[in-house]
Formats: structure tokens, C-alpha cells, sequence
């Protein structure tokens, strides 16, 4: 007995029942990000190591999914005693597998910036692969949908990109969206004001685990790195804010801290004047997105009746392109994680009632003669965009029935000597048995 072939963990294989609930998700996101004006790029799965590496911090790093190179790689390597894993993962790996899409999207930005026009407006929905410990909503290989603009400072962006992300769970038809909000400019104040702004990288990421892991142990974790206990009273002073205008007094004159505050209440002022269709705007001093490239506001969405993590973020970016040689350039975006945002409308069962079912209409094959008489059928219903086929052999008509009754097809014509002559179909509804004899125009007529 042959070994059953496992898939990589962390993987998946996309039956097609789910396909078509997955896709659905991606026609609605796709069709808002369009409506929005932004215009769709793709990158290669693949980049160079070093364009992907020192962007996402240490942890990020960690996470990337390196390519070893081609051929005898170990023979140009330099190994000795004093070879680490990690110098010799530079030697015999120069690419690697995106860790997710903004980073591509600066470099591409970089390499395209005489044909693009500024600002630019993108989208870019494809996988991304990260080495991570797999857990429910967490897999190595998964889909982002991502839209950024570009080479504009305006905060109109930020409130631009909340209103498409309501748009967009409205679409869905997902309720009780909450959307979080903070600045790494008041996070960057708070961290020096507790003198430890060498720390920074590594502070935000592990204040991004406080939802996870709880305050107790990000002061842990925060000691051990080298911030001065007897100044997390002064993070939990943060943390226990949730006014916007009281963190102007807590910030006293830090002009870096207050620039976050007022970015903050222009976004949150101006979103409460558009009167969300669906989503909660709301402040949340914790929220610090771990990944490096950060720099101004920060967004996580959640949906509020399920506890999956987020199922979209994002934020400002300032300084990303100038990293591969072109400064000045910020930008901001949002990303949604589909696969978290499927596991969230099946939980609450939100897909629409026979999303799978694509074959509306079957015919049944009686041999040679009418299954030629068919094809002209099949195209005409083709050309009126209804999905329709011809079963490819003249079996029994049971296993023919079978076939149509096991892909849910809604209708199954059958085609012999007197419907050819008296040019009518005979039609069974499958889902309620009901056989009709009608012309085609009138078959077309009743079911579009």
C-alpha cells in the first residue's frame, strides 16, 4: 500500500467548493479597490534576499523563506569552524520568498518610477509565504490583498483607506467591524519618555503581542531586554488612555508625540463626519504593528464576534523607498488577509446560498447524433452567460444523473428524437423534479 503524499504543514489544497467562496471574496475586494481608482501590479514570488532582509526586524527576519541556490551551492561556500547557520544561509541562498507585499511594492516602486505616475495608486492581490509555526488562521502560504498610495504625505489617504475597508466588509457582508487606530509617532514619544528608545524595535514588537500574551508579561519581556522597571508605571499610563485629548497632557512637549495626536484626531474627526456604514473607529494606545517600516498612522481591523486576530492592517510608511536609493517618497496601505476573513464568514455563515454551484444547466447524452445537435444549444446558452455543458459520453442515463445531482447543476435538458424534431427541450428541475418541455428562447427567457 502506497504512503499517502502529505502536503507541506502550513499549506492547503483549494477543493473547488472552496474556490468559489474564495473567489467570491476576491471579486468583492477586487471590485471595491477598482472602484477606489487604484490600478492593479503584480511581483514575482520571489526577490533577492537583501531586498526582503532588514525590513521586517529581527523577528521578521526569522520568518523569511530562503531559496537555496542553484547547483553545487556548498562547493562556493566558505565553511569553517566559525560558520554560523546564519552566514552560511547568506552564502548559499540569494533569494528568497516574499514575506509579504509592501516591501516588493517600494522596490517596485524604485525600479518603475519613470513610468508610473505619482501619486500612485496600487493594488496587488497575490501569496505570500512566511516560515511561521501554523495555527488556525496562521498558515506559511497565504493570500494578501493590499492597497497603497504612494508619494503623497496627505492624511486624506488614511481616511480614504478606512472608508474602502468599510466598504469592503459591507460588501461582504461582514457586521461589527472594529477598526483600531494609533501613530508610531506617539509610540516613538512614549518609548523615549521611558528612556528606551534603543529599544525600540523590539519594544513595539513585543507591546504588538499585549492582546496575546497579556501586560503582565509584556513587562516581562520588556525587562529583559533592557527597559528600567520603574519606568512601565509610566506605560501603563498609556496604556490606561483611551481619550485622545487627555495623551497631550501625559506627552508634555514632545512635538514628535503631539504630531501623532493631531494626525490622529484629523483622521478620526473627518471619519466620524462620513458616518461609516458598518465599522467602528476606535483608538487603542497598544496597537504598535510590529514590522519595522512603520512610521506615522497604524491601523488593525477585527471583527468584533469572533476572536481570530486581525483580518486586515496596515499604516504609514515614510522612509521605505529610500532604503533601495529613492528618498522622500511616503506612502501608506492596508492589507486583508483572506484566509482569516473566510475562516470569519464561514463561522458566522455568510457565503451566499449555493455559491458552489456553477453548472446551471446540463445536457444529457443520448449518443452520437443528438449530442452533435446539442453543441449548438450549449454555445447559445454560453453566449446568454449561462454556465452550461454536455456530459462526454453516452452512458447510462443514471450515472449521467448521478454526475448532475453530485455538482448541484439546477437544470438537466434531454435531447432524443422528438424534442430534435419538434425543436423543444425537455427540462427537469433538479431541485424540485418538476419537467417542462420548452423552446430555447423561452428556456433563456425564464431562467435569466
Amino acid at each position: 500500500m502506497k504512503a499517502k503524499v502529505q502536503i507541506p504543514k502550513g499549506t492547503r489544497d483549494f477543493t473547488p467548493n472552496i474556490m468559489f467562496r474564495r473567489n467570491y471574496i476576491f471579486n468583492i475586494v477586487k471590485s471595491n479597490f477598482e472602484r477606489y481608482a487604484y490600478s492593479p501590479i503584480e511581483t514575482p514570488a520571489m526577490e533577492n534576499l537583501d531586498t526582503l532582509t532588514g525590513k521586517y526586524g529581527e523577528e521578521g527576519d526569522r520568518l523569511i523563506f530562503k531559496i537555496l541556490n542553484s547547483g553545487d551551492f556548498l562547493s562556493k561556500s566558505n565553511i569553517n569552524e566559525n560558520t554560523t547557520s546564519k552566514l552560511l544561509a547568506k552564502e548559499i541562498s540569494e533569494k528568497a520568498l516574499r514575506y509579504d507585499l509592501t516591501v516588493p511594492f517600494a522596490r517596485f516602486v524604485v525600479n518603475n518610477k519613470n513610468k508610473i505616475t505619482f501619486p500612485f495608486k496600487r493594488y496587488q492581490m497575490q501569496n505570500v509565504w512566511r516560515a511561521d509555526r501554523p495555527q488556525k488562521g496562521r498558515f506559511r502560504e497565504f493570500y494578501q490583498c493590499d492597497a497603497d498610495v504612494i508619494g503623497s504625505k496627505s492624511l486624506l489617504n488614511e481616511i480614504e483607506l478606512i472608508q474602502l475597508c468599510d466598504d469592503i466588509f459591507t460588501d461582504l457582508r461582514v457586521p461589527n467591524i472594529k477598526v483600531l487606530i494609533n501613530n508610531r509617532k506617539i509610540l516613538a514619544a512614549m518609548i523615549e519618555m521611558m528612556s528606551a528608545s534603543e529599544f525600540f524595535d523590539d519594544f513595539v514588537i513585543i507591546l504588538d503581542k499585549i492582546d496575546k500574551i497579556g501586560l503582565q508579561k509584556v513587562e516581562e519581556e520588556l525587562i529583559k531586554i533592557g527597559v528600567q522597571k520603574n519606568k512601565l508605571n509610566l506605560l501603563n499610563k498609556f496604556l490606561n488612555i483611551t481619550d485622545i485629548d487627555k495623551l497631550t497632557e501625559l506627552l508634555g512637549d514632545s512635538k514628535l508625540g503631539i504630531l501623532g495626536v493631531q494626525e490622529l484626531r484629523f483622521i478620526m474627526k473627518n471619519i466620524q463626519n462620513l458616518n461609516l456604514k458598518n465599522s467602528e473607529l476606535k483608538f487603542d494606545i497598544s496597537l504598535a504593528r510590529g514590522l519595522d517600516y512603520y512610521t506615522g498612522s497604524i491601523l488593525e481591523v477585527k471583527s468584533k464576534d469572533l476572536n481570530i486576530g486581525s483580518i486586515a492592517g496596515g499604516g504609514r510608511y515614510d522612509d521605505l523607498t529610500s532604503v533601495f536609493g529613492l528618498n522622500d517618497i511616503s506612502g501608506v496601505g492596508i492589507s486583508f488577509g483572506i484566509d482569516r476573513i473566510y475562516l470569519v464568514m464561514e463561522e458566522l455563515d455568510l457565503f451566499p446560498k449555493n455559491i458552489d454551484i456553477f453548472t446551471k444547466v446540463m445536457f444529457v447524452n443520448f449518443g452520437e447524433k443528438e449530442s452533435l445537435y446539442c453543441l449548438t444549444l450549449l454555445k447559445e446558452l454560453r453566449d446568454n452567460n449561462i454556465s452550461a455543458e454536455l456530459y462526454p459520453s453516452s452512458v447510462k442515463i443514471k450515472k449521467q444523473m448521478a454526475y448532475a445531482d453530485n455538482k448541484g447543476v439546477q437544470f438537466v435538458i434531454m435531447i432524443g428524437e422528438d424534442e430534435i424534431e419538434s425543436d423543444t427541450l425537455t427540462i427537469k428541475n433538479m431541485n424540485t423534479g418538476e419537467q417542462n418541455n420548452l423552446t430555447l428562447p423561452q428556456f433563456i427567457k425564464k431562467i435569466s
